[in-house]
């Protein structure tokens, strides 16, 4: 095997060619500058006291001696002031960008897994670095939110866990079992003496701490997509638009279902039809198209990204309606900052909604590629168990060892220490860890932005 692989080429191909076009397109900036997006301008102050009247600024411009300081009034204008916002089309000064990559394997070291794990990396980072944001704040209740929906979520997987598979169907037992025995072989071919690496309630201890740290990073991207929900319905008037609104709604619910056995693989493979059940098709067929629909709905999102962005831009203009309603004065300065801070916050709202997407995504990569399915239909003939495949990677490992004896002995060290490796973290284990994962991540959100549409819809005053 050469030491530079044919992915490893095209893959620095690739890199320099993405940071030649970078500065001339972005999927990012195609996104949120094409022209379709508007963000509405907070009035100057200027403008607010020619709408007020110049008889106002002196009215609001008195000062007052308080314990020997000159205290100065701020300016105040009408809540009820007829107040236009002008609307302006987001321009690529006005926005940062976030972008990613992916490739596909064939024979060597698949790098595509290497990409996948980056931006799941980067998609990490990114929600952590916007919850340790709401802790830093004093005011308000983000911090409380965080905290009580991660234990809300630990307790949630700590009992997901505990559910037998005869109902979740994820291949976690079986994983973990498989994990267990190739670790133990493995340390006793080193010579080492050993009752196994983990055992199982520390692993699913472990794992429900994951859950919970997913769980609280998903929190305000649920919330928040159940606000942007609603409002997008409210601007829709096609039957179809709201069709697909609700869809992508729905969306993390319709994954979750896919691994629920009773409800869709039993009834997909075994549907009752009269005396017999015959199975409309093989797990292998099953396992693709469940990749596909998690593939599908993913785009779905992502088309719909301009109408969810536009919009949360539409609070600004909804909190200037709601205000002229209101009696009383409100300051120049408050009323600006009510209507900038909806625009200033659109990248942060833009990674809520795009977050889960991308994490949803790649780890249904992950899961095609370390567990062994395929995208397209295979016979079962032709289909290989993931243990068929430990087992021949054994043996092909071993043929690799016999014929380089001839090779210097640490060449021999390194690839006899891979292929044990190899051995010990199989596709079965890969496939029931990412399994699961994947349907957490679409559980969480979907909790999320169900108590967000509850919030929204019963709780908040129209």
């Amino acid at each position: 095997m050469g030491i530079i692989g044919v992915q490893l080429v095209v893959t620095m191909v690739m890199a320099s060619i993405i940071q030649k076009i970078t500065p001339h397109y972005s999927l990012a900036r195609w996104l949120l500058c094409n022209g379709s997006l508007k963000w509405y301008q907070h009035p100057t102050e200027e403008q607010l006291q020619a709408l007020a009247g110049k008889h106002q600024k002196a009215k609001s411009r008195k000062d007052r001696k308080y314990n020997g300081h000159i205290e100065s009034k701020p300016l105040t204008v009408p809540k009820d002031i007829d107040l236009h916002l002008e609307a302006k089309t987001i321009t690529e000064l006005d926005t940062r960008e976030i972008y990613y990559s992916l490739t596909n394997p064939h024979n060597e070291m698949n790098i595509s897994i290497v990409w996948c794990l980056l931006v799941l990396a980067f998609v990490f980072k990114a929600l952590f670095s916007l919850t340790t944001h709401y802790f830093k704040v004093e005011e308000g209740g983000e911090r409380s939110v965080c905290i009580t929906f991660g234990f809300f979520f630990f307790v949630k997987a700590m009992a997901i866990l505990i559910v037998t598979e005869n109902y979740l169907e994820f291949g976690l037992e079986t994983g973990f079992a498989n994990f267990s025995d190739s670790a133990l072989q493995f340390l006793e071919k080193q010579g080492l003496e050993s009752q196994g690496p983990v055992s199982k309630l520390t692993f699913k201890m472990f794992l429900a701490v994951v859950c919970a740290f997913i769980g609280a990073f998903l929190t305000f991207p649920g919330l928040r997509l159940a606000q942007m929900h609603l409002d997008a319905l409210n601007l829709a008037n096609e039957r179809l638009t709201q069709t697909l609104f609700h869809i992508n709604f729905l969306s993390p619910l319709i994954i979750v279902l896919l691994w629920v056995k009773p409800i869709t693989k039993d009834y997909i493979m075994n549907p009752p039809l009269g005396k017999e059940s015959i199975p409309l098709m093989s797990e292998t067929a099953y396992d693709s198209l469940r990749l596909w629909i998690i593939v599908l709905l993913c785009v779905l999102r992502l088309a719909l990204i301009r109408q969810h962005l536009q919009a949360y831009l539409n609070l600004a203009q909804k909190g200037v309606e709601q205000m002229k309603k209101e009696a009383g004065r409100i300051s120049t300065k408050d009323l600006q900052k009510m209507v900038a801070r909806v625009f200033y916050y659109l990248c942060v709202i833009a990674l809520q909604y795009v977050a889960p997407m991308i994490m949803l995504l790649h780890t249904t990569l992950l899961l095609k590629t370390l567990g062994n399915q395929s995208w397209g239909v295979i016979s079962e003939a032709s289909c290989v168990s993931p243990t068929e495949i430990a087992e021949t990677t054994n043996d092909d490992h071993s043929t690799t060892l016999i014929a380089n004896e001839n090779e210097k002995l640490t060449v021999t060290q390194i690839t006899l220490a891979l292929g044990g490796l190899q051995n010990v973290f199989t596709p079965l284990l890969f496939r029931g860890l990412l399994s699961f994962l994947t349907w957490w991540i679409a559980a969480c959100l979907f909790s999320t932005s169900l108590f967000g549409l509850f919030y929204h819809h019963y709780l908040t005053v129209a």
